[in-house]
């Protein structure tokens, strides 16, 4: 299971990278990549699509709890773990990097930096970053990792 920390470590590290580099690149401005997509930069205070970002400050010590509670508990599911599924593992690891990169956002500037802006048209998704992509990617694939668990249960079942 540890030798899979690697892609928590390059997760984390990409992500820290990046958001350096969009702070660096994009303070003057956005930058538009194509009729989809504009790298501009967003200071979030709040969660996922905006959530709590118009709070009065309390958000960053919630969110900052709520990240450290789902590291542990990741790490500690890990530790425990005697067989879990390499599937399962490998979404945990890209959970964990991507919840590292904005704990330490939260931790170091008081919120997260966000820079990947896609649109259609005038719709706009949130604007996001790698470690939301990451945490998005491991939600998929251990939703993944379920269903061919419970394929698996059922087909041993017959």
């Amino acid at each position: 299971m540890w030798r899979y920390l690697a892609i928590a470590l390059a997760v984390f590290g990409l992500d820290q990278w990046s958001k350096w580099e969009a702070v660096r690149y994009l303070s003057s401005g956005p930058i538009r990549i194509d009729s989809y997509l504009n790298l501009a930069l967003v200071y979030n205070r709040g969660a996922a699509f905006g959530f709590l970002s118009n709070a009065s400050g309390w958000q960053n010590l919630f969110f900052v709890v709520v990240a450290v509670l789902m590291v542990v508990g990741i790490v500690w599911f890990l530790a425990r773990a005697e067989r879990e599924s390499r599937l399962m593992v490998v979404a945990l690891m890209f959970i964990l990097g991507g919840a590292l990169g904005n704990l330490v956002d939260r931790l170091r500037i008081g919120r997260v930096v966000d820079f990947i802006d896609f649109h259609i048209g005038s719709w706009h998704w949130y604007t996001f970053n790698l470690a939301d992509s990451a945490i998005t990617l491991g939600a998929i694939l251990l939703a993944v990792d379920t269903l061919m668990s419970r394929n698996a249960a059922v087909g041993e079942e017959k």
